[in-house]
């Protein structure tokens, strides 16, 4: 499974506020050509692009909130609805294909970047393309490096995380592409508000004394299947940990298949269950969600389920994007509003 609602309006207000807040200082101009490490890969840009495909929901939210939707000319693999306060900007932008496009439908649009959210699309073994396919049409590429660093993907598929994801990975992601399109201040401002907006989500439920513990379910390829859980490692990890919840689910993958029973046995204060667009499998849907939890023999009996304390998420929340923060909103919205941590 390649990870491949609630929102706030803070995200909207902060997105909008990047175009028109002034700045007491004034990043450096970009000087080109630009030369920058992506993926253990050297990638040069000759000069600001103009026309950005982006093969990611990640990848274009990070765009629009640059302020760079007009940039944007073509957009793929989609998991939900886009970022609150960019409905606009999103439906002027061409959507090449919900799931994987075709290096046919990219090269139509004449992008001068890629951007990428996984290696999986572009990458060593790219399903969408290769970097060197790309370059040899003089078109750079960009992957996210949350997909790089601290991650093993020669296997292919979701990849391995040798490292647990931070957000300063992100932040990264946010700093290079401001400089690459030659708006560092929009990216300074960007990561400050991110910044925050997380501190201000830990602030609202206070210490949880580590007696909190969670298990997020993102999917399942049957509804009776063993379920798609986070691993230790990955970004719904980097969500409990900020808010001092522990993750049941010790394995590095990044979304590992993990029985009912043995999520049972270590009986998590709360699941996390992932919102989807996607109609893949049927548990993408979140209210087949509800209905197993609350049905199935050993599901419908665990504290969490009988309690009320399984909790909705935005899909986009759980994947190494600047959404994690929204996520960690969400989830400490529901606990304050819970009896969980009373």
């Amino acid at each position: 499974m390649n990870f491949i609602g609630k929102t706030s309006f803070r995200v909207a207000f902060s997105a909008v506020a990047i175009l028109t807040s002034g700045f007491a200082a004034q990043a450096a101009e970009t000087q080109y050509p630009l030369t920058l490490k992506n993926c253990g890969r050297d990638v040069t840009f000759k000069q600001a692009p103009t026309r950005a495909v982006a093969v990611g929901q990640s990848s274009t939210e990070i765009l629009y909130s640059l302020g760079l939707g007009d940039k944007v000319v073509g957009t793929a693999v989609w998991f939900g609805p886009v970022l609150k306060g960019f409905e606009e900007v999103n439906a002027k932008v061409k959507r090449l294909a919900d799931n994987d496009p075709s290096f046919e439908s990219v090269l139509a649009e004449k992008p001068e970047i890629v951007t990428a959210d996984f290696q999986w699309h572009v990458g060593p073994m790219g399903i969408v393309g290769k970097p060197e396919q790309f370059e040899e049409l003089g078109i750079p590429t960009y992957t996210s490096p949350s997909d790089c660093i601290g991650k093993d993907n020669s296997g292919g598929g979701d990849g391995v995380r040798t490292a647990p994801f931070k957000m300063e990975i992100v932040y990264q992601e946010i700093t290079e592409l401001a400089e690459i399109f030659n708006v560092q201040d929009r990216g300074e401002k960007l990561v400050a508000d991110l910044k925050a907006r997380e501190a201000a989500a830990r602030e609202k439920i206070g210490s949880t004394n580590g007696k909190l513990s969670a298990m997020v379910w993102f999917s399942s390829t049957q509804i009776d299947a063993d379920p798609y859980a986070a691993g230790k490692f990955g970004a719904p990890a980097y969500i409990l940990s900020a808010l001092g919840i522990k993750n049941v689910i010790e394995s590095e993958e990044e979304w590992p298949t993990v029985g009912w029973e043995t999520i049972a046995k270590s009986n998590p204060s709360m699941i996390v269950a992932a919102k989807l667009d996607r109609r893949r499998y049927p548990a993408d849907d979140i209210a087949v969600k509800h209905q197993f939890l609350e049905s199935d023999a050993v599901t419908k009996l665990m504290p969490a389920v009988s309690g009320g304390h399984v909790f909705d998420m935005d899909a986009q929340s759980m994947s190494t994007s600047l959404r994690v923060i929204e996520g960690i909103e969400t989830l400490a919205a529901d606990i304050a509003a819970s009896d969980l941590n009373k």
